[in-house]
């Protein structure tokens, strides 16, 4: 899974010391960051004490930057005004559990400038004061010799309004600072610990091309027990899966629970354990219980050699103003105290080759992936629904970050209701839906959860696995290049997507799916500018023969297509 090249750039640093007698020994370094063949400034700045005494650290500032105004407007307030489009900010503070990232951002604030008195709106409300500064204040307290790190600021300068050409700006930017996410094994949920039904389906795996396994929720896995007799069965069947070269790992849940009064999140406005987290009750990650549930899934994934760690519910922000948790002191620090708990676990599971599914945007501090988008009370629905509907959320959900960066879910047995309806299994009974749902993942580039006992029932099941895998891992360098969104899906024509690499032999890939019950011929134009193509194309339908194109001024070119009813097509552009 290794993916760890570091980009090329510069970093520069400037250290700063007051004059001042009572900042003698304090040290400000303001750090910036520059990368090659990316228009990105990274900055984040170190508070170094050699004062002799404790400091406090209030308030950090990162970033100031007075920009020109997007809109002009003689009256109206800040939030009902464009924010500037040329410059796209992300930090990593960042949570909420929205799968997206300026949704969980928590530092990017556009302020007014009163200062600026040449503007256009009278009472000088215009948000054209990018300001970078956690909303919660840090109120750290710094030892002598011991220093303050800021948050990390990335600013992404961008060159145009299009959607698809910021979202690949945005793209490059993830795989250029934090090129673990474009690690994209192919994994599926396990829902048994039972011994010998994962061996079996270790065997399943090497036996259809796949390459890992996470025991899901559900399954039985407890990582939170460190018991010589839980660590020894979990390392067997982990030395067993390394073996056959099977990654594995399994789901454990921080989140969304009760411990106990002196350990869970102590509601500010109450005083009391109960309703002041965003999951409701909730562990604080800073209590005894908290440090030590980390230190026991380190202890576990160490000692049984897992490699994946599904961590759901991670710190989700929630502030505590218990003053008797050892992880923080009281309210005022509480929450960044817990964000330094979460940041450097994830950390600590990159630097020791452990991917890290969470549903939340930690990616900038070493999480692999998070949720593509979706809800989860879909899945109950009908199986053949589910089919248009995952096609929206992979179509929504890669517009602004990579495919590798999102699972999606596949409840092969039943997950959240909707009896045998909403369920793949048996699955030799619903082949032409399981092998659409993994086209359409597999064909943009997407691991789902294959949540079930099985991948595969008897051997015409395994065999449509089996192709579908070779399929994704023969063209697994174009899958997983760049997508251009063409049409979303909604049920009453075709939808679909181009994969580009100007890189490649194959420049293109184009996915086309019909919903509809009939077999339909369409003639639809595809635009070739990102493949890097620029007078002539060659097109195979699948592997057949080829056909000459010729690009025309909008770099697109006019194919006709024929989709089978309920089905898909794709073709190589060469």
């Amino acid at each position: 899974m290794a993916n760890r090249k570091n980009p090329g750039g510069m970093t520069i640093s400037f250290s700063y010391t007051a004059g001042l007698v009572e900042m003698r020994g304090i040290n400000v370094i303001v750090n910036y960051e520059i990368y090659d063949g990316l228009p990105l400034i990274c900055k984040w700045v170190e508070i170094k004490n050699n004062s002799g005494r404790k400091i406090l650290v209030n308030k950090v500032v990162n970033e100031i930057i007075a920009v020109t105004e997007e809109q002009s407007s003689v009256v109206g307030r800040p939030e009902q005004m464009r924010k500037q489009n040329g410059i796209y900010v992300e930090s990593n503070y960042a949570f909420n559990n929205a799968m997206n990232a300026e949704i969980s951002d928590q530092a990017t604030h556009w302020n007014t400038d009163p200062e600026y008195t040449s503007q256009v709106n009278y009472d000088y409300m215009t948000p054209c004061l990018l300001e970078i500064y956690p909303n919660v204040d840090p109120c750290t307290k710094v030892t002598d010799k011991n220093s303050f790190t800021s948050i990390r600021t990335f600013e992404l300068l961008q060159d145009s309004y299009d959607y698809q050409r910021k979202g690949l700006a945005k793209r490059k930017m993830y795989s250029t600072i934090a090129p673990w996410t474009t690690q994209n094994p192919i994994f599926m949920h396990l829902v048994t610990t039972d011994t010998l039904k994962v061996k079996d389906i270790i065997d399943q795996c090497v036996e259809t091309g796949y390459e890992m396994i996470i025991l899901s929720f559900g399954s039985g896995l407890n990582m939170e027990d460190t018991s010589a007799v839980n660590i020894g069965k979990y390392k067997r069947l982990a030395d067993y899966a390394h073996s056959k070269g099977i990654f594995l790992g399994g789901y454990s849940l921080f989140s969304s629970r009760r411990i106990n009064d002196d350990e869970d999140v102590i509601d500010p406005k109450t005083g009391l354990p109960d309703k002041g987290a965003m999951f409701g009750a909730a562990p604080c990650l800073g209590s005894k219980w908290g440090i030590s549930y980390i230190e026991k899934l380190k202890y576990f994934l160490t000692k049984t050699g897992f490699d994946i760690l599904e961590n759901d519910g991670p710190y989700p922000g929630d502030q505590c103003a218990s003053t008797k948790h050892p992880g923080h002191t009281g309210l005022a620090d509480s929450q960044w105290k817990q964000m330094e708990l979460e940041k450097s676990f994830f950390k600590w599971c990159n630097e020791n080759g452990i991917y890290v599914n969470a549903p939340d945007w930690y990616f900038l501090d070493g999480s692999n992936k998070t949720g593509l988008g979706y809800r989860e009370v879909n899945f109950s629905l009908p199986r053949e629904e589910q089919v248009i509907i995952n096609r929206q959320n992979i179509f929504d959900g890669t517009i602004e970050k990579l495919a590798s960066m999102g699972w999606g879910f596949v409840p092969l047995s039943i997950y959240q209701g909707g009896g045998s309806a909403a369920t793949i299994e048996p699955l030799k009974d619903h082949l032409d839906v399981y092998e659409n749902l993994m086209m359409q993942y597999y064909g943009a580039g997407i691991q789902a959860c294959y949540r079930g006992p099985r991948l595969f029932d008897d051997e015409s099941t395994k065999q449509l696995v089996k192709k579908t895998i070779s399929w994704y891992k023969k063209y697994f360098n174009i899958l997983n290049s760049d997508m251009i969104h063409l049409r979303r899906a909604d049920g009453r024509d075709w939808d679909g997507w181009i994969h580009v690499n100007p890189n490649l032999k194959e420049k293109g890939l184009l996915l086309l799916f019909n919903p509809l019950k009939e077999k339909i011929k369409r003639k639809i134009k595809v635009s070739l500018y990102y493949t890097g193509l620029t007078d002539n194309c060659i097109v195979k339908e699948k592997e057949g023969s080829a056909k000459k194109y010729k690009l025309n001024r909008n770099y697109e070119i006019e194919i006709s297509v024929t989709i089978e009813s309920q089905s898909y097509n794709w073709y190589l552009i060469e």
